[in-house]
């Protein structure tokens, strides 16, 4: 235990430094301690102050988004005792022993010291209350989370060794690991998103405590682990995540997909397979970004872009391999796994859609480009046509210097086409010249599938002529109707 505000060496006037407690959270132990209580600063409040960062996932700000209690009095009690002084409060987490509170922008999650565990069956923990600090922190799920300040006392307390081990760069827990891991399995996953997010590496024993306990995950609910993986994606370095979750098997059970294309020889024999490949992509697609703003999607998409190879794999004559419409199977393995993890519509439609298009590009041959080509491009890439321009260069991990420059050529002059149309004509929202109304105005139609097929067929024409003016886009779509007996009012049959 370490007095924060009375240091006794240069090694303790460190700590105290970088132990900074915000104002609130004194106010806030007063506050327990006048109605005899105790409260203590805890977790990624405490480790991050160490590490010189000010949230969770290391990302900087002036104050913390929030900080983590842990207290002896009961969710009921902080809420009795903090009414006037909070400024919201939220109960959600109730069930499990935390109660959320804000006041002067800050957020405070208070839980009061506790003890929990799965059952072989339950998706969720067991929740029984303890009755001291060391015991609550004998249960966290690593040593480097297992540190406490008082408030407003300020002491120290470090019995598990985590400040040596962030010192270190080691994750270890404070039980044994086996027990962490049967406590709450999803600490598993969490081992690795620490692993990409702090560069922390698992010790032996705790990457054999991940590998024998990975089954465990098996009860976790898809939507926790959906959050982990979501952290761990735009960690700082999610590579480094990942390959620990396909080491030890736990990908085989939450990204089997990832896990699968290992040893799946890709056809440009570039890589020593498919799975090393992708995290070539990973790799750069992340040089694409601007600083410190991970994208979500474009890392996803360069993880699940090449997914759809194993299953379409053919050994052709000359001893290569090809993967064709990779990119359609793909978009569809990764639909049917973020579905299952429960992930929101609007991402999983963004990324199946760049894994779907990512080798479009391709399919245009060396850069000779029809308008036509370009403008489907660009409308089915939609808004992410930005994503797509950086997911295809990443894609390109050739050794071959000569084949590399070419192909940066190539896309250098499609995005200089896109450019130049754009200037001439209105491609980023490209759409057929003549409205639905305007179809079934012209043909006497109502709404029905033949007005569909109309539109369809004008927006085919709009990406072949351009913009050609109303008159000429009626004249296509009159043709259009004689040529399929589509009964034109006014003329006669």
């Amino acid at each position: 235990m370490i007095s924060l505000d009375n240091p006794r060496d240069s090694a303790e006037r460190v700590v105290s430094e970088l132990l900074r407690v915000p104002p609130a959270a004194d106010e806030l132990g007063r506050i327990f301690a006048d109605h005899g209580h105790r409260l203590h600063l805890v977790g990624g409040s405490v480790r991050d102050a160490l590490l010189g960062r000010t949230s969770a996932e290391g990302v900087a700000a002036k104050v913390p988004a929030d900080l983590d209690f842990a207290t002896d009095a009961r969710p009921e009690r902080v809420l009795e005792i903090t009414r006037g002084w909070a400024e919201a409060t939220w109960s959600a987490g109730i069930a499990f022993g935390t109660v959320g509170l804000a006041r002067r922008g800050l957020r405070f999650e208070i839980t009061t010291y506790r003890s929990e565990a799965y059952d072989r069956t339950s998706r969720n923990p067991q929740v029984s209350y303890g009755d001291s600090l060391e015991a609550d922190l004998s249960r966290r799920d690593f040593t480097v989370n297992a540190m406490a300040v008082s408030v407003p006392e300020h002491d120290f307390v470090d019995l598990f060794g985590g400040m040596a081990d962030l010192a270190r760069g080691v994750l270890r827990t404070p039980a044994s690991p086996e027990a962490s891991f049967d406590d709450d399995p999803l600490r598993i996953l969490r081992a690795a998103r620490f692993e990409a997010v702090l560069g922390l590496t698992p010790g032996p024993e705790l990457v054999e405590a991940m590998r024998s306990r990975a089954q465990r995950l098996t009860i976790v609910s898809p939507e926790r682990v959906r959050d982990e993986l979501r952290k761990l994606i735009v960690a700082a370095d999610p590579v480094a995540g990942l390959e620990r979750l396909v080491e030890v098997g736990i990908a085989e059970i939450v990204l089997p997909e990832v896990a699968a294309m290992r040893m799946e020889i890709d056809e440009h024999h570039q890589h020593k397979d498919v799975y090393a490949h992708t995290m070539t992509v990973l790799r750069q697609a992340m040089t694409c970004e601007e600083p410190g703003a991970p994208d979500e999607v474009l890392r996803w998409s360069a993880l699940l872009h090449d997914i759809g190879k194993p299953r379409t794999r053919k050994h052709i004559p000359g001893g290569r391999v090809s993967f064709h419409h990779h990119e359609v199977v793909g978009r569809d393995m990764a639909r049917r796994r973020l579905a299952a993890l429960h992930f929101p519509k609007d991402v999983t439609d963004a990324i199946c859609q760049l894994v779907y298009l990512h080798l479009r590009f391709h399919g245009y041959g060396s850069g000779d480009w029809t308008d036509a080509a370009v403008r489907r491009y660009v409308h089915d890439a939609g808004p992410l046509l930005g994503q797509l321009h950086k997911l295809v260069r990443s894609d390109c991990t050739t050794r071959n210097r000569r084949k590399a420059a070419a192909l940066a050529r190539t896309y250098d002059s499609l995005e200089e086409r896109i450019a130049d149309l754009s200037a001439r004509e209105e491609i980023a929202s490209i759409r057929p010249e003549l409205s639905g109304d305007d179809i079934m105005a012209l043909l006497g139609l109502s709404p029905s599938r033949l007005v569909g097929q109309a539109r369809a067929h004008m927006l085919e024409f709009r990406f072949e002529r351009g913009l050609v003016g109303p008159e000429a886009a009626e004249a296509e779509l009159l043709r259009w109707a004689r040529e399929h007996e589509v009964a034109i009012p006014g003329e006669q049959e």
